[in-house]
């Protein structure tokens, strides 16, 4: 039996004689699709006739922060004690409190290392210790809360505004626009509070809150859940310092696709931080987030205080825990690998092969052609994307490095 020739492009594309009561399936994929159309362009057109009310309506939010009262209670210093003491068992042995390693790498800048605890239901909680040397605990606190600094290195935040604080409380109210790949803008309506310990150590418990000030809008999906918590302390005997940070999250993505996204991107981004906080000492003056938190933050409890230093890892804090683990993989300073993940080849080439398949089959009509044309079209678009957005976010971190 002689083998079938290759298809050719115009082979694969060129339309089969239809079977009986084909014309009725192309009719019906040519009308979804103008349905769709149509949709699309009753969409666009609601929303250009809705700008003009949403111009002459000027937004709360962009009055200058103030000082208010009834944000006192949305951080308290239970908060900062459930974060202490989750603090004090996740930095003894992660791995016996149940915490799976995701990462441990480092250079002679920056370590990191980053556990992850997968609950059955809902976003995995995140724990990290970065270690930076030749840094003090003030140069990275501040650093951290310059969300202004963080605008210009950070190409994920698109916004950030302070909102409302109370000088009693010392709690402060922002809120922060992300943007990520191929996804909508995502918002962030945060309260936090600083605190400082007596040893030059920093605390600061971040959490999501209900303002009615800030309306929502359409084109950005608010997060629903957000705690995180960090402490920045200096290390026995170096001249370097370590954040501690424990991350609870949930912003809507897919979970296994943003814990495959933290897993394969973290390094870069920790690699892209360090270049960021290296040239912070020759920033500008201080921003207003930095002179807002000077202004707000609050003395350290006593009682807390000296629990904490009667507490086991108080007296294990020697320079030998406090250095990462020995197996951490040493890399070249914030070396980035230029091959596609072996994922995203995969899942390329079943989209091409499948895609061709279907195209390629006798029975297809002009319809089924168009649709999956259209699906093909708009897949290849976004993979585009997504290669263009990693080129980016490459090039920005080799650019920091120099």
């Amino acid at each position: 039996m002689a083998p079938q020739p290759l298809l050719g492009g115009a082979d694969l594309w060129r339309p089969v004689a239809a079977a009986h009561g084909a014309g009725w399936a192309t009719a019906a994929a040519l009308l979804l699709l103008a349905s769709h159309l149509a949709v699309l362009l009753v969409r666009r057109r609601r929303g250009r006739n809705a700008q003009p009310e949403a111009a002459a309506a000027p937004a709360p939010a962009s009055a200058p922060p103030s000082s208010a009262s009834g944000v006192e209670g949305l951080v308290t210093e239970d908060d900062l004690r459930h974060l202490v003491g989750s603090l004090v068992l996740g930095e003894l042995e992660p791995e016996r409190e149940g915490w799976e390693p995701v990462i441990s790498k480092g250079n002679d800048d920056v370590s990191y290392r980053a556990w992850c605890d997968r609950p059955t239901a809902g976003p995995p909680k995140y724990l990290s210790i970065t270690t930076y040397e030749r840094c003090s605990t003030e140069q990275l606190r501040d650093f951290y809360m310059d969300n202004e600094y963080r605008m210009e290195w950070d190409n994920t935040v698109t916004k950030h505004e302070q909102l409302q604080y109370d000088e009693d409380s010392g709690v402060e109210i922002a809120q922060t626009i992300k943007k990520f790949p191929l996804l909508t803008p995502r918002e962030y309506i945060l309260a936090w509070r600083v605190w400082e310990a007596k040893d030059k150590s920093f605390y600061c418990f971040i959490k999501e809150c209900k303002l009615p000030l800030v309306a929502r809008q359409k084109k950005f999906v608010r997060v629903r859940l957000l705690r995180s918590g960090w402490c920045i302390r200096k290390i026995p005997g170096r001249d370097a310092c370590q954040i501690t940070v424990l991350h609870h999250e949930d912003n809507g993505m897919n979970v296994e696709m943003a814990k495959l996204a933290f897993s394969k991107g973290i390094w870069s981004y920790i690699c892209k931080m360090n270049n960021a906080l290296r040239r912070y000492p020759q920033h500008h003056s201080p921003s207003l987030s930095i002179l807002t938190m000077q202004k707000l933050m609050k003395k350290f409890p006593q009682d807390l205080e000296t629990a904490i230093d009667a507490s086991p890892s108080a007296s294990q804090s020697t320079p030998a825990t406090a250095i990462p683990s020995t197996q951490a993989t040493r890399t070249s300073p914030c070396k980035l690998t230029r091959k596609k993940s072996s994922r995203q080849m995969i899942a390329s080439g079943l989209l091409l092969v499948g895609s061709i398949a279907c195209l390629s089959r006798g029975r297809s009509n002009l319809g089924a052609q168009l649709a999956m044309a259209f699906f093909l079209k708009k897949a290849f678009k976004q993979e585009r994307e997504s290669g263009s957005s990693t080129s980016r976010a490459k090039t920005g971190v080799t650019t920091s490095s120099r």
